[in-house]
């Protein structure tokens, strides 16, 4: 009974935000007729308006909404880009944000970026290195390489749990620091800014889903290691 218990905990844990982040995105995705562009106009307002018109807007089918900086590219999903919901300028702002962000050379974003790339490396090795270990362990015989080879892996994987638990000061800077100013600014109607901030606050909390499910897979190596 207790560890089924811990195991419905750790999936509410792991899965809740997740699910309550894509709950608020499908309540405010109904298009609002008081608002007058696109996810994807606003964007490519607000960037002109900022004097970034050297960064792009497009439209993403499989990435999920996000700033890339290596790019300069704003990506929006096609509900988000095409659509005038409060989702959608909410989403397209928060995005903004980040190239903002970027402009205005944000140290935090800079070690995200840094860590991202790091982080993504890391995970290939890592999983090189899990291929490796039975095949290892035939040929050497010995424990001592399987060892090795299993914390590198669980090294490795680890440094993307962190990569996002550094990325949550840096969403809600795009979020509360600037997304909300700018759409209060004259965007939105006062009577949505609570729904505005609920939205935002998804939208940053997407990060936190994404740093558990990586403190997930850490835990199941450290209960490899332990074995």
């Amino acid at each position: 009974m207790h560890i089924i218990l811990i195991i419905l905990f750790i999936v509410v844990l792991v899965f809740g935000p997740q699910w309550w982040a894509r709950h608020t995105f499908k309540r405010y995705s109904k298009c609002q007729d008081h608002i007058e562009g696109t996810g994807g106009e606003l964007a490519r307002h607000l960037l002109d308006r900022y004097a970034m018109e050297e960064v792009k807007v497009e439209m993403t089918e499989t990435e999920g909404d996000h700033y890339d900086p290596l790019s300069k590219t704003v990506r929006l999903s096609p509900n988000n880009y095409h659509d005038n919901s409060l989702t959608a300028i909410a989403v397209a702002t928060h995005e903004v944000g980040h190239a903002i962000q970027h402009y205005d050379s944000d140290r935090r974003l800079v070690l995200r970026t840094r860590l991202a790339q790091l982080a993504q490396a890391s995970e290939k090795i890592g999983s090189g290195f899990m291929i490796m270990m039975p095949i290892m362990l035939l040929l050497t015989r010995s424990p001592i390489a399987s060892l090795i080879f299993t914390v590198a892996g669980f090294i490795s994987i680890a440094g993307s749990a962190l990569m996002h638990l550094v990325t949550l000061p840096v969403e809600w800077d795009a979020s509360f620091g600037k997304a909300l100013p700018i759409l209060k600014s004259g965007y939105v109607r006062e009577e949505d800014y609570a729904a505005i901030e609920t939205i935002l606050k998804a939208a940053a909390f997407t990060y936190v889903a994404a740093s558990l499910a990586s403190l997930l897979n850490v835990w199941r190596w450290i209960a490899l290691l332990r074995r």
